[in-house]
C-alpha cells in the first residue's frame, strides 16, 4: 500500500478505491516482470509456471479494470512501493551468477514473496468490497485470489519437489 499520509481517505470507498488503485500498479509492475523471470528460468517446469501466471496477471488487470468501471471510474495507477521492492528483489534472482538450479530456487522464493503480498492484498480489497456493500466485485476479487493461491501453491509444489532438490546437490 502506498503512503497513507499522502491520501485522504474519509469513507471506506475511498479506502477501497486507494487499495485498488495500488493494486493495479502492482500488477502493471508484474507484468513486466514475469517475462524477465520466465526468461531467466533454467528449469522448463518453472519457465512455464512463470508464463502461466503471466497470463493470469492479465486477466488480472482485467478484472481490476471491471472494478473500475463497475465503480464507474477510470481505470488509474497508484504507485506500489512494496511492489517495487519485491519486484527489485526478484530482478536480483535473475542478474544473479553461479548455479542455474540455485538460481531457479532464488527465483521461486522471490516469486513466493511476491504471491503472498497479492494474496494479502485481493483479501484485503475483497473484505472491503464486502464491507462497502459491494458483493459483485467481492466475487470478482475472490476470483483473483484463488487464482494467486493456486500460484503460490504451484511454486511451493514445485520448489519442494525438483527445484530445491536440485539446487541442494551444488
Amino acid at each position: 500500500m502506498g503512503l497513507l499520509s499522502s491520501i485522504k481517505l474519509n469513507t471506506m470507498d475511498d479506502l477501497f478505491q486507494h487499495e485498488l488503485r495500488d493494486l493495479y500498479d502492482a500488477e502493471h509492475q508484474l507484468l513486466d516482470a514475469l517475462p524477465k523471470m520466465a526468461d531467466a528460468a533454467h528449469s522448463p517446469e518453472l519457465r512455464s509456471a512463470f508464463q502461466q501466471h503471466l497470463e493470469q496477471t492479465r486477466g488480472h488487470v482485467g478484472r481490476l479494470e471491471q472494478c473500475f468501471a463497475a465503480l464507474g471510474a477510470e481505470p488509474k495507477r497508484e504507485s506500489c512501493p512494496a511492489m517495487k521492492g519485491l519486484v527489485k528483489e526478484g530482478s536480483e534472482a535473475v542478474d544473479a551468477s553461479g548455479s542455474d538450479e540455485v538460481r531457479d530456487a532464488a527465483l521461486i522464493a522471490a516469486s513466493n514473496r511476491v504471491e503472498h503480498y497479492e494474496i494479502a492484498g485481493y483479501g484485503t480489497l475483497r473484505s472491503l468490497a464486502q464491507e462497502i456493500g459491494r458483493e459483485d466485485l467481492a466475487s470478482i476479487l475472490q476470483h483473483t485470489l484463488d487464482e494467486e493461491k493456486g500460484a503460490d501453491q504451484t511454486l511451493t509444489e514445485l520448489a519442494e519437489s525438483r527445484i530445491n532438490p536440485r539446487a541442494a546437490r551444488h
